[in-house]
């Protein structure tokens, strides 16, 4: 008898930025080829920017855009280097 895992391989994370003077904060990131329009954020009563999506399981690499100037997260996981050695917010997603 085989037996299948029924574990889920994606999970819902919340990103918060803290902009309040910003105009938009978009997250980009492995997770949509860093394309800076794909995942918006919302703006807050409060001033911070947030948004919520499906990741899937591991580790993944992003920033913010704040009006369009790359932003890490103060409150990532840890800090990482892209391809161009650039540092990115790190993100385990598990």
């Amino acid at each position: 008898m085989v037996r299948l895992s029924v574990h889920k391989t994606t999970r819902r994370v919340t990103f918060v930025c803290r902009a309040p003077e910003a105009q938009a904060v978009h997250l980009v990131g492995d997770f949509n080829q860093w394309e800076p329009h794909t995942h918006p954020m919302k703006r807050q009563a409060d001033g911070s920017w947030t948004i919520q999506i499906e990741l899937p399981h591991g580790y993944q690499h992003y920033r913010f855009l704040v009006d369009g100037e790359p932003t890490l997260d103060p409150r990532a996981y840890g800090t990482a280097r892209d391809d161009f050695g650039e540092k990115v917010s790190l993100l385990s997603a598990d």
